[in-house]
């Protein structure tokens, strides 16, 4: 997508560095397309792209000392990696592989260009002192739903280092390593027949149990349709995942929320969420999804988005019993 503020830039070809690749693992591409985009408003990479990394050991996402942001994804063009990285208020932008033009046409929406936070009104101090100090989140679209599908399936009912963990072993078992300098160490998740070819023993190795599994086969075989819901109105999104068994509310809108860039998307089902609004609003942990619900009515429209500066807000219950990551949840 092009700004709407400033020209499409240039695209220049240039040479990237050789990284050291392991024996056996076939050396990516170092070709790399550039591009320089400036954002007309604050951006915080971190808190924008944040929710698209997997736990701290995600073969698709990593993050340098420098600053510079990485993904590695499977796009309509093929696999590509993204490079990005602000330098003055510009994002600097390198990608690799067939995938690496298709990622630079959508840098500005993935760093948040068809979010539109002016259409958010804070209705409590909290919150609107958290935008005050938040001002550089916008949220994401990646226009990729099963990238975002297929870890939100594995998050159902189990923890969040749970999920993590069988992300990480399927995805570097089954992908194949990313196109340019990542150093061995970034993995394109596989593609929809390589996921249907994976032996149940599979899963079962990496702690997935046959439910969820299937939830994911269900999904990859009708993967051009799950792929179509990137360009629908966030609800008719919705609605078409959940036309696959095993897929919920719960999971629809922690997918929709990075593909589609879904500012109402609000996430119920979820075990500790309402909670930590409720107690944020209305000093009540105790608060089930229909509290919440409640309490989140002034921000009809930006549900999504008043969650997000809740859960930056810090204050959360008090800890009286352990609990487990947020991807324990109650329902699909």
């Amino acid at each position: 997508m092009s700004s709407r503020f400033a020209p499409r830039p240039t695209r220049t070809t240039v040479r990237g560095g050789e990284a050291a690749v392991p024996a056996g693992v076939p050396r990516p591409s170092t070709a790399a397309h550039t591009r320089s985009w400036r954002p007309p408003y604050p951006l915080d990479l971190g808190l924008t792209l944040g929710p698209l990394r997997r736990g701290p050991a995600d073969p698709t996402f990593r993050t340098t000392p420098d600053g510079s942001v990485w993904r590695a994804s499977r796009t309509p063009q093929g696999p590509g990696t993204l490079r990005v990285a602000l330098r003055a208020g510009t994002a600097e932008a390198e990608a690799w592989g067939p995938g690496g033009p298709w990622l630079l046409d959508q840098l500005p929406s993935l760093l948040g260009e068809s979010d539109d936070p002016t259409a958010f009104s804070p209705r409590h101090r909290l919150v609107a002192a958290t935008e005050r100090r938040r001002q550089g989140l916008r949220l994401t679209r990646t226009s990729l739903v099963l990238e975002s599908l297929i870890p939100s399936i594995l998050e159902q009912k189990v923890t969040t280092d749970e999920a993590y963990r069988a992300w990480r072993l399927l995805v570097r078992k089954y992908g194949e390593p990313a196109p340019g300098p990542a150093e061995g160490r970034m993995h394109v998740m596989p593609d929809p027949r390589t996921w249907s070819l994976i032996p149940s023993w599979e899963w079962h190795k990496v702690g997935v149990d046959d439910k969820r599994a299937a939830t994911i086969l269900r999904a990859v075989a009708r993967a051009s349709r799950m792929e179509e819901a990137a360009s629908m109105d966030p609800p008719q999104a919705q609605a078409r995942l959940e036309l696959i068994p095993g897929i919920g509310p719960w999971t629809s809108a922690e997918t929709v929320q990075r593909s589609n860039g879904a500012p109402d998307a609000v996430t119920v089902g979820d075990l500790h969420l309402p909670g930590i609004v409720g107690y944020a609003l209305a000093d009540d942990r105790r608060a089930d999804d229909a509290e919440m619900l409640r309490l989140l009515a002034p921000y009809q429209g930006q549900r999504h988005r008043a969650a997000r500066l809740i859960l930056l807000s810090g204050r959360t219950p008090p800890r009286r019993e352990p609990r487990m990551p947020r991807g324990n949840i109650a329902a699909l």
